[in-house]
């Protein structure tokens, strides 16, 4: 009996001791928040690479025409905390500038200010304000030169602009700063004075020019140049050809010029466009003069549609060139210049 009253406390003792182990272990939910807590370590990286670094209520500083977009203020950050001053700082701060007319200049400052100093730290904080100070300075005095006493059509007038801008930012930023807010801006204005001042240059025949012109393209990074090369040979193209018809030049000079541009395989689809533009010319011409005949001839009104239908079907079978067709109609009918592209 005895034996057995020994039995029964021991396991009474040995169930006692796993509850108390158990009460003591923690609990999974409670592991879990341990595991979610960063180290020390950890947050101090998180800090390093993290923009925004509280969360910000969007609606209170933005205006009402962009209540569907994001704030654009996408700041680099150093591991230091440092600003790294690039063209994403620029965008940050015309973002908010452009709220002004929807906002005054003052609430449009103080909604800056406000912004980071609820998501930046120091150093940043300081940097990224004293950065904004001189910016909206800039951009107040840049709206206060004077326009150059030349013609706004010579290339000397925006060389003038340009060079009183560079001198302005230099007054305020230093060159890494300027580098940062304004080097792209930079290298599509030089690119496009050099542009310009060919263009204007009396002495270079068209030929000349396309040869030049095509220099100064393959000297931009190349990046800038798989954005510029539509637009730019285009306004080039047009410009230079008119220039050649203008003086009566011949189709081999405008050959040359093209080729010179924009190479041989683009010339000759050029070319072809251009065959195709002069069919349709002589094509609508053509049709106009007969459809007047119709027109102005005894018919009734009934016979005269019923004739010019069929004059329509006999010259334009395709549906999109009866609507293209259409436009010239209405504007022939209302003593209009058709608008042929030249």
């Amino acid at each position: 009996m005895q034996k057995y009253k020994l039995w029964i406390i021991v396991i009474v003792l040995i169930i006692a001791l796993c509850t108390l182990l158990f009460w003591l272990a923690p609990s999974q939910s409670s592991a879990e928040k341990i595991n979610l807590k960063p180290s020390p370590d950890l947050q101090h990286n998180s800090k390093a690479s993290v923009l925004i670094q509280t969360p910000v209520q969007k609606d209170h500083f933005i205006s009402q025409s962009q209540q569907d977009t994001e704030i654009n203020c996408q700041l680099r950050l150093d591991s230091s905390q440092h600003l790294i001053v690039n063209e994403q700082t620029r965008n940050c701060f015309e973002y908010f500038i452009t709220q002004f007319g929807e906002k005054n200049l003052k609430q449009i400052k103080k909604d800056f200010q406000s912004y980071i100093e609820q998501s930046y730290e120091e150093p940043a904080r300081s940097q990224i304000l004293d950065l904004w100070n001189r910016y909206i300075d800039y951009r107040e005095k840049l709206g206060n030169l004077t326009p150059p006493n030349i013609d706004s059509d010579h290339p000397q007038y925006y060389e003038r602009i340009f060079a009183d801008t560079k001198n302005l930012r230099k007054q305020l930023f230093s060159d890494y700063e300027i580098e940062g807010l304004f080097g792209a801006e930079n290298i599509y204005n030089e690119y496009t004075l050099k542009r310009m001042a060919v263009m204007s240059d009396k002495r270079l025949s068209e030929i000349q020019k396309a040869q030049k012109l095509k220099e100064l393209f393959n000297q931009l990074p190349v990046d800038w140049q798989e954005n510029l090369e539509q637009l730019n040979k285009l306004e080039d193209l047009r410009k230079l050809t008119a220039d050649i018809k203008t003086r009566g030049g011949s189709a081999e000079e405008i050959h040359q010029m093209r080729t010179h541009l924009v190479g041989p395989e683009a010339t000759q689809r050029l070319e072809k466009l251009d065959s195709q533009r002069i069919d349709w010319k002589d094509k609508v011409n053509d049709y106009l003069n007969k459809r007047d005949s119709i027109m102005q001839s005894g018919l009734a009104d009934t016979a005269k549609q019923q004739a010019v239908d069929q004059l329509r079907n006999q010259y334009f079978n395709k549906k999109e060139e009866q609507l293209r067709l259409s436009t010239f109609e209405s504007v022939h009918d209302q003593g209009g210049k058709l608008p042929f592209f030249e």
